[in-house]
């Protein structure tokens, strides 16, 4: 019998994950991780907090199976929380969620479910495994589209997908709630979790100020030309094809770039918008290499952005300039972009500029 730990969230779909991997007759573990929040927040996110331990607690009591709470605050705050802070201080948007499933789930959780024996971590993600025939393994979308959750797993490798399940990708999110209200689990009826748990209800702005207070430095806001026409309160309040918060003007005008070197704010108008093409670094490539030195794909980068359709042209030292076939707005420095090729993630890297 296979013994495996899955993460329990307290919510929904882990909680179907679990049960799904009990009744296919896996020796399951269930864990739930204690994070680092901002002191006073515990209670008010939507994910991790004690109500939601003591549902995956209750769970792991119906299913009959051990349960655990693990202390990773310091590893949270370290993996996740300080490289939010650290790319803002860049200039970056970054995306915290990215750092918690590859450094939390598949580092630290990983880490632990050796310890005990595990041969396997699983997950509640909407997302495929497929072996090749050549014994690579394969990250591929959840069968729910609006549910696809492999942008956040593209940083995996071979070994992290090697001892990985995903019991939830053929399934749709309203089989998911199905399943759990026919099995009667607690969390049945749990509410999607949010971003940015760690803050609970505090405004980031507020948390930047505190926690990194270089990147909310004021400066000035100018046009393409360098002609200033007003102030900015910090670069973090900031982020590409914004409108919001900018000088009045005739013409609408839109955050163009982030100048950290300046610490300025150039805007521009709506036409003047957009890139044809992007460089991405530190590439993770899912099967060791990518597939060509070029490479047609479609490109996502954002994760509810619509994948792009984009030639891709591998640069030395894990680096790639990526070439689109129409301009897109909203290209932002510190997300990940993700590379796919029909259902099929290639890998995914960092947007730089």
């Amino acid at each position: 019998m296979t013994k495996v730990v899955v993460a329990l969230s307290g919510g929904v779909d882990s909680s179907v994950a679990a049960a799904l991997l009990v009744e296919q007759g896996y020796e399951v573990t269930g864990v739930s991780m204690k994070l680092w929040s901002v002191p006073g927040c515990e209670e008010e996110n939507r994910c991790c907090t004690p109500q939601t331990r003591e549902l995956a607690a209750q769970l792991a009591r119906q299913l009959g199976i051990p349960f655990q709470i693990l202390d990773a605050q310091e590893a949270f705050r370290q993996a996740v929380v300080q490289r939010f802070l650290d790319g803002y201080s860049r200039g970056d948007t970054p995306n915290p969620c990215v750092y918690c499933n590859r450094y939390l789930k598949w580092d630290y959780l990983w880490q632990f479910a050796q310890s005990i024996g595990a041969e396997a971590i699983a997950t509640g993600h909407y997302a495929r495994l497929h072996c090749a025939t050549d014994g690579t393994y394969e990250l591929w979308k959840g069968v729910d589209p609006n549910k696809d959750q492999t942008y956040f797993l593209s940083l995996l490798t071979q070994q992290h997908l090697a001892h990985s399940l995903f019991p939830l990708g053929e399934y749709t999110k309203a089989e998911v709630r199905q399943i759990a209200h026919e099995r009667q689990l607690p969390s049945a009826d749990a509410p999607e979790s949010q971003d940015l748990c760690f803050l609970g209800k505090r405004d980031y702005r507020d948390f930047l100020r505190e926690y990194a207070p270089q990147a909310v430095q004021p400066g000035e806001i100018v046009d393409r030309q360098g002609k200033v026409l007003g102030s900015h309160n910090g670069l973090a309040f900031y982020t590409i094809g914004q409108r919001k918060g900018l000088p009045p003007s005739a013409q609408a005008l839109y955050v163009y770039e982030k100048d950290v070197e300046q610490n300025r704010i150039v805007v521009g108008t709506k036409a003047e918008l957009g890139a044809v093409s992007m460089q991405v670094r530190e590439i993770n490539w899912i099967a060791g290499n990518p597939p060509a030195e070029r490479f047609e794909a479609e490109v996502k980068i954002r994760f509810k952005a619509m994948p792009a359709p984009a030639e891709v042209e591998v640069l030395p030292e894990g680096s790639a300039q990526v070439h689109f076939s129409k301009p897109l707005r909203d290209i932002t420095s510190g997300q990940l972009a993700v590379f796919y090729q029909g259902e099929k993630v290639l890998g995914s890297g960092w947007i730089e500029k």
